[in-house]
């Protein structure tokens, strides 16, 4: 009988926000931030626990109201500055809740549906040990440049419609799975052979500043809509 590996969710939530503030516990379309993650990971049977790892006492006592079943790690003083990698924070964390895999997401990452989390945990245990790691792109088939004006992905000279450009892909922070041996050895998520997962770029919108805010407001107000 095959053994089921545990899968923990890890989800880091920053008191402070630079751009943004009270980013993580801000209200979006009715509710803090941070809910719409938790009740995504919530709605995954693969995940045997959620662990947020946080510095901020609002979301600590709403997660105690509100969501007994997640796992609070409290963030040291040490790793609450801006600059400390979020490479040492997960370090942190693995080194306190012992895991199989670890998938690890983002509170910014409203969009993001249970099914596509689901996908992805299915799509890595089937490429495992093919690929050591996993982690969220998003699509891009558009002319890029380096920062010398040098074309990076075609031929400016060639001009090719953008959909028959070769795909490059941008990480976007929705989803990281890998152990804890490869975030410890490497200091990084990403293995020696990560498998890129491709997400839908509306369920992998990123809120990082205010237009994002609304940007991720309209969207829901519109799929809403779509249900209804």
């Amino acid at each position: 009988m095959q053994t089921v590996p545990k899968i923990i969710a890890l989800v880091p939530m920053r008191h402070h926000s630079q751009r943004v503030p009270g980013k993580n516990y801000r209200s979006l379309a009715g509710k803090p931030l941070f809910e719409y993650v938790l009740e995504s990971l919530s709605a995954c049977p693969e995940i045997a626990d959620i662990v947020v790892d946080t510095d901020s006492q609002p979301v600590i006592e709403a997660i105690r109201e509100k969501y007994p079943k997640v796992m609070i790690i409290e963030r040291p003083a040490e790793l609450r500055a801006d600059e400390v990698p979020m490479n040492e924070i997960l370090a942190y964390d693995v080194n306190s809740v012992p895991a199989d895999f670890y998938l690890q997401t983002h509170s910014t990452n409203p969009l993001l549906t249970p099914d596509t989390i689901r996908r992805a945990i299915h799509t890595f245990l089937n490429q495992y040990p093919v690929y050591d790691s996993l982690f969220g792109v998003t699509r891009l088939q558009v002319r890029l440049y380096d920062q010398l004006g040098r074309a990076l992905n075609h031929n400016p000279a060639i001009l090719l419609q953008t959909q028959d450009l070769p795909p490059v892909f941008m990480e976007n922070s929705c989803i990281y799975i890998f152990n804890s041996s490869t975030l410890i050895q490497r200091r990084n998520r990403l293995g020696e052979r990560p498998y890129l997962f491709e997400i839908d770029p509306i369920e992998g919108w990123d809120i990082d500043n205010e237009l994002d805010f609304s940007i991720v407001e309209f969207l829901m107000e519109k799929m809403k809509g779509m249900r209804s």
